[in-house]
């Protein structure tokens, strides 16, 4: 029997959730050249995978941060996945913003989470980790303590990796990069070819394709 990581791995790449064109490859926001993109907000329009994806959130949770007394999620690709671990563990909820708003209250944190509370973080996708710390920092800032992050999905860069060891969060992946090429090489969805291409771009994504 298949293990998780890589079920799920399928059920990204059977919804087109992620793409992987080695010949082709995508534009990051970042600038970076890219022949991977992951897009998990498209597993809120299936329902059996918007389940899956809530589930194994949750057991995810129950599992390494069972302390935990309050759920955040990450704006705005983890913010409706955010929603449905916490109404299933029925904890408090608020997501958080990448910088305060400019107008109203100016909150980064929208929603209200009792002080002290024992926070998971939930995140749709982990790259180089950037946004992702920063919302655990504007927790801390608020008083809250963030025990850990459960996300869907990581490219497992090194810099994400080193990044989360300084910051001091734990962070749980329902599956990874590793999973989903050797998924998509099982299934004909890419070549053997393609795997040392994929392999070159994650070791030094920013010159990739310079």
């Amino acid at each position: 029997m298949e293990d998780l990581k890589k079920v799920f791995a399928g059920k990204l790449l059977s919804i087109k959730a992620i793409k992987l064109q080695p010949n082709d490859p995508f534009t990051w926001a970042s600038g970076w050249k890219s022949p991977f993109y992951c897009d998990n907000r498209k597993t809120l329009s299936y329902h059996d995978v918007r389940s899956f994806v809530k589930t194994e959130l949750v057991h995810a949770i129950l599992k390494h941060f069972s302390e935990a007394s309050a759920v955040a999620g990450v704006a705005t690709g983890a913010i409706a996945q955010g929603m449905l671990v916490a109404q299933e563990l029925a904890l408090p909820y608020a997501y958080v913003r990448p910088k305060p708003k400019d107008h109203g209250m100016k909150n980064q944190i929208e929603g209200e989470l009792p002080k002290g509370s024992k926070v998971v973080v939930v995140e749709d996708l982990i790259s180089t980790g950037g946004s992702s710390l920063k919302a655990v920092a504007a927790l801390r800032e608020a008083g809250l303590k963030v025990v850990g992050m459960v996300a869907s999905y990581t490219y497992g860069f090194p810099i994400a990796e080193q990044a989360f060891k300084e910051a001091g969060v734990e962070l749980v992946t329902l599956t990874d990069y590793e999973h989903v090429v050797e998924k998509a090489l099982e299934t004909g969805y890419i070549k053997q070819g393609d795997v040392a291409l994929l392999n070159n771009w994650r070791k030094d994504p920013s010159n990739w394709n310079k």
